[in-house]
Formats: structure tokens, sequence, C-alpha cells
């Protein structure tokens, strides 16, 4: 499961993607050394006037600069020149590139969830999710992360017709998807776009396992 699997990470010794296949296009963290499929990383680049900028889609045009999904890589990495030293010149920092980059991050998931309701490929709300589960395959279930404890039971039920459980998302967030208020479960049927949000899913997850308003329970 995307909760389980996928913890914030550290900077520890360096190892390499355990997905990461010989044929797939890899590339080192500067912070952690650890070498991983490009999805798996965070891409920076660093602009015209010497400026950091995170390159969420890999679409920038420059150097990139690759990062472990986590706060503590993006601050390690500018507290301890790292993007200077792999661009190979003098560069800006904002002070608050690691919020930047999860609301990037969080804004990329919330879209991707919405073209795939927009595709009749997602449902939300308990009882849209079961029945969809009902009816065909569902790839992926999502469960508000400040969904209360009487809702995380409630989603025992559903879990055994979805391979990937996310919970990274707020009901709030998980709500902007489908055009409501709030919302506390969601499911997505197989194929790419379920593919694409589980990638962002997992880069997500790293910058909020220590969410505040996660504590702010909701039914």
């Amino acid at each position: 499961m995307v909760e389980a699997a996928h913890k914030s990470i550290g900077l520890g010794p360096a190892e390499p993607s355990a997905v990461a296949g010989p044929a797939e296009t890899t590339r080192r963290c500067i912070v952690t050394g650890a070498v991983r499929r490009k999805a798996e990383l965070l891409r920076f680049v660093v602009g015209p006037d010497g400026r950091v900028v995170p390159d969420i889609a890999g679409r920038l045009p420059g150097r990139g600069l690759w990062l472990s999904p986590s706060p503590n890589a993006v601050k390690t990495a500018g507290a301890k020149a790292a993007f200077a030293r792999a661009a190979r010149r003098a560069v800006s920092v904002p002070d608050d590139l690691d919020r930047q980059v999860e609301g990037l991050l969080a804004r990329r998931l919330v879209d991707g969830l919405g073209l795939a309701r927009r595709a009749g490929e997602a449902v939300a709300g308990f009882e849209k999710v079961r029945a969809f589960l009902r009816r065909g395959p569902v790839r992926v279930l999502f469960t508000a992360a400040d969904a209360t404890l009487n809702a995380l039971a409630k989603r025992r039920g559903l879990l055994g017709g979805a391979p990937e459980s996310i919970d990274c998302l707020s009901g709030t967030e998980l709500g902007t998807a489908f055009g409501r208020q709030r919302t506390i479960y969601a499911a997505v049927r197989p194929g790419r776009l379920a593919g694409r949000l589980i990638t962002d899913a997992a880069r997500l997850a790293g910058f909020r396992e220590d969410a505040d308003w996660k504590s702010n329970r909701y039914d």
C-alpha cells in the first residue's frame, strides 16, 4: 500500500531503487546519492535569474537537478549548497522551497484525479465507490488523510477490491477533484491515469508524514 510503502525518504546511505529495471531511465539524488527511476524523484532547474525552480512535470528546459522526494532532501540541498554544486554555478534557493514543492505535488495529484473523474474512470463517496467496485476492477482507493477512525474502519470493507490505497490528500483536496466541499473516499479504474496517480502520490507522501492538519479529522 502507498501509505505503508512510501515513507519520507531520509538522508541515510545511498541505495538503488528496488523497482528500477535495467531498461528504465534513472537519475541520482544530489543529496542522498540514491539512484532511482526519474518518476520517483523530483526534478529542479535553475532559471535565467539563477533561482532554483521545481519542475514537477519534468518539462522545463535546462539541466535537471534531481532530489529524493522528501522535505529533508530539499532543505539539505539548499543548506549545504548541493544545488549549486550540481548546477556548477551560483544559485538562489527560496526559503520555502520545500513548501512550494509540496503544494505543487498536491495540486498535480488533485488535477490528475479530476482528469480521471472527467474521463469516467473515478468516482467519490462511500456508496459510489462500493458500487464502482461491484461493477469492475479498481486500481486505486483514495481515503482522506484526515478521515475519522470510524471512516477508516468503514474503508476496510472496500480495500479488498483495490490493490493500491492512497491517503496523502485531505478531504478538502479530494473534494476539489470532484467539485465538492469535501469527500472521504474515491476510487479509480485501472489505466494510464491510475498509474500516474500512484506515482504522484508516492512523491507527495514523503512531504506529509507529519502534517498537522491530519489531526483535524472528519467523517
